[in-house]
Parts: structure tokens; C-alpha cells; sequence
């Protein structure tokens, strides 16, 4: 089989908050059956559909798609913070070939990409979000204007075709959601500093962004212990998602609204653009069964968190 899917919520704070002992450990099991599936697979590309959360993407200019010909982590929340293995000639074939194929794309030769694109990458292979051949492209999943529904999945539909005939084994790879809304900065409500960050933020002093990071590890604890004023999360939101993704009904995506998601599942709960990029991109190349997965609200992480895989049926 030469396509397989892998996606997953991704959190901050892995490693900066404390939940009950039973909840890491199924996480910890669910990752590992997240390992022993890219393994198996071995695949000698990963498309990543990453997003950003205002560390490499900021309003001075916000695509909807961005395929990355060079890509390095910015190292937000500890993270990654090298240089991607991105096969450069791949990526530039791609992006000719989805602009050929009716949807518009961007391009960056030095994209920089955060937690939300290499968590993943790190869990999968021992921290080294480097390790096998990347392919990086940003989905906005947090800056309105948002795109509708149904272009998300006809880019990744897209995306997959370039894919279908190839003779590498391709494993399609979203991150984000599922319904969270952590304190994020909302443009229209943001305050003047917060208006110039979101604009123009890039590459901020490490006191700054320590700073940052601590208010959200800090709205974490509070959320967890009931006295955030973040919206909750939604647990049969995320299940009907789900339903979704094992359906493979992708066009029943489009039925996603923007303002139905801020309403009912969070600011970031538009994470899940990711998913449906991946999930049109695999279905593009065939009929697929969802092998496995997870599933579990985790406050101290503020998200609806799942891991699911899916290969090619038959």
C-alpha cells in the first residue's frame, strides 16, 4: 500500500501539565500504537498538514495554504528547533501541480514551523522531528478570514492525486484539535500590543516568549481545575468528527461552518482543517479503513485529544 494516514491532536503542554496518572498513561499508549503504525508503514515521505499558532504564520501576510520547500522549527514550547528534511524538488512539483489542479497555494523558502507541525514528528521518532523525509504545509487553522470547508478538502483531495501514482510509500500526516480553545488572541477583540504581536510577532525576545508560554500553562491549570474562562470542551462534537473521518464520507466535511466551530467547539478547534486535508488527501487515493483510534477529553491539555490511523482498504 503505498498511502497510509496518521492524525493527531497535539498539545503544548506534554510537558507542562500534570494530568491524572491514568489519563497519561492511555496517551502514552496511544502514542505508542502511533509509533508501531508509522513503523510498520515505514514510509519514505511524510506529508505533514501542520498549522501554526502565531510563531511562524502572523497577519502581515496569512495564507490559507502554504507548501514549505525549506522548513526549520521554531522551538516554541521547547520543541524542535533544527532544520526539516524537506525534499525540495517534491515540493515544488506539488505546488505546481495543485495550482495546475484549481486550488491557489502559497509558497515559502524558509518556512518556519512550530510545536503544532513537529510535536508529531518528535513523538514518532524520539524527538527528532528531522528524522525521515518532510514535507511541511501549513493549513491556517487559527487567523480568520477562513476559507470554507469544502477548499480544505478539495486542496488535500489535490494534494493526494500528485500522490496516487507515486511509487514511495506516502503517509499523510494531520495535527491539531480537536475542540480546545486555549488564550489565543482574537483580532477584532485584541488589544493594541496584541494587534502588533499577531501582525508582526515573529521571532520574539526568549523572555517574551517565555512569558506567553507561562500564561498558557497557566490557563491550563486553572481550566483543569474548573476556573478558566475558556470555553469547555466538547466531547460529542469531537465524537461526530470522528464519525466523519471513519465514515469516509469526506465531503460531509463541508458542512463545517467557521462560525458554528467558534460557537460550539472553539477558537482552535479550526485545527481539524489539518484533518480533513489529510483525510481527502488518503481518500483521493483510494477507499480507506481507519485502523485505530483514541479518543479522550483531557482538560490539563485543553483539547479533545485523538490519535487515529487509516490505510487504503483492501
Amino acid at each position: 500500500m503505498a498511502q497510509a494516514l496518521l492524525c493527531m491532536s497535539h498539545s503544548p503542554l506534554l510537558d507542562h501539565a500534570d494530568p491524572p496518572a491514568e489519563v497519561k498513561t492511555v496517551v502514552d499508549e496511544a502514542f505508542a500504537r502511533a509509533r508501531e503504525f508509522v513503523e510498520a508503514f515505514d514510509p519514505d515521505l511524510v506529508v505533514n498538514f501542520g498549522p501554526d499558532h502565531f510563531n511562524g504564520f502572523f497577519y502581515d501576510l496569512m495564507p490559507p495554504f502554504c507548501i514549505g520547500y525549506r522548513a526549520h522549527g521554531t522551538g516554541d514550547y521547547d520543541s524542535f528547533a533544527g532544520d526539516l528534511d524537506v525534499p525540495e524538488g517534491i515540493a515544488a512539483d506539488l505546488a505546481q501541480f495543485v495550482l495546475d489542479h484549481g486550488s491557489d497555494v502559497a509558497i515559502s523558502r524558509q518556512m518556519e514551523v512550530d510545536h503544532g507541525a513537529v510535536q508529531p514528528m518528535e513523538i514518532l521518532h524520539g524527538g527528532d522531528a528531522a528524522a525521515r523525509p518532510v514535507l511541511p504545509i501549513f493549513v491556517n487553522s487559527i487567523a480568520r478570514p477562513f476559507v470554507p470547508m469544502s477548499r480544505v478538502r478539495a486542496f488535500g483531495q489535490t494534494v493526494g492525486e500528485f500522490f496516487k501514482a507515486t511509487d514511495k510509500r506516502v503517509l499523510f500526516l494531520g495535527s491539531g484539535g480537536l475542540s480546545h480553545d486555549p488564550p489565543v488572541p482574537q483580532f477584532a477583540t485584541a488589544t493594541a500590543p496584541q494587534r502588533e504581536f499577531l501582525t508582526s510577532g515573529r521571532h520574539p525576545s526568549s523572555e517574551a516568549r517565555a512569558a506567553r508560554q507561562a500564561r498558557t500553562i497557566e490557563v491550563a491549570r486553572r481550566f483543569a481545575a474548573g476556573d478558566a474562562d475558556i470555553m469547555d470542551l466538547n466531547p460529542e462534537w469531537d465524537r461526530a468528527f470522528l464519525d466523519v473521518c471513519r465514515s469516509g464520507r469526506v465531503e460531509d466535511f463541508d458542512g463545517y461552518t467557521a462560525d458554528e466551530m467558534d460557537a460550539v467547539a472553539g477558537h482552535s478547534s479550526h485545527e481539524v482543517r489539518t484533518w480533513v486535508a489529510a483525510y481527502s488527501a488518503l481518500s483521493a487515493c483510494g477507499d480507506y479503513d481507519v485502523t485505530y483510534e483514541f479518543y479522550r477529553p483531557i482538560k490539563e491539555y485543553i483539547a479533545g485529544f485523538a490519535v487515529t490511523t487509516a490505510l487504503q482498504a483492501g
